[in-house]
């Protein structure tokens, strides 16, 4: 009997993530949009609200993304303020962010592949290097969805893409921003 899975531990790591980003994305919100999680003292918010750009482990084997001319900041997307309201979370985005709508942008970090296989055409970028297979590094303010126009080798190295950026106030996901007909560039 032969395993489901690919024998490639780089396609097996995007299969673990696709599902783990599925069962992140079903969980139903609670009453403050999200899932429970320590906040920083002082920042007033309910647990799972604000996340940041994520963690970096000091213990990784991989160095923390810098921040380079002419490449979005993860500081800047993460300015975002998170409000619960009802079932879900409602962004209010700094004037400098909304300035990035419908612009054509560079933005570094780390692939989450969300389809299995050696080339990603769908992937999320964070900010920090996942730990873990079957978890999401950052909360939403951490996160950006690609879609390239070509096929896009999978790495664990950070890459940055170019594309067009999308500030989502309403996605459907709980995504706050979106690159499409990325390229990756130096």
């Amino acid at each position: 009997m032969t395993s489901p899975f690919p024998r490639d531990p780089r396609r097996r790591l995007a299969l673990g993530q696709v599902g783990a980003l599925a069962a992140v994305l079903a969980l139903p919100l609670g009453p403050f949009g999200g899932l429970a999680r320590a906040q920083p003292p002082g920042t007033g918010l309910p647990p799972g609200i604000g996340q940041g750009p994520g963690f970096h482990d000091p213990r990784s084997a991989f160095k923390p993304l810098q921040e380079r001319e002419g490449v979005v900041s993860w500081a800047l997307l993460s300015s975002v303020q998170l409000k619960p309201e009802r079932a879900r979370v409602v962004p209010t985005f700094p004037p400098a962010v909304q300035a990035l709508n419908e612009k054509t942008v560079k933005v570094q970090g780390f692939m989450l592949p969300l389809e299995p296989g050696e080339r990603q055409r769908h992937f999320l970028l964070s900010a920090v290097p996942t730990t873990c297979s079957f978890c999401v590094p950052a909360g939403p303010e951490g996160l950006v969805e690609v879609r390239t126009r070509t096929p896009v080798r999978y790495t664990v190295d950070a890459i940055t893409v170019e594309g067009r950026m999308a500030v989502l106030a309403n996605d459907k996901y709980g995504l706050l921003y979106r690159v499409t007909e990325a390229e990756p560039v130096p």
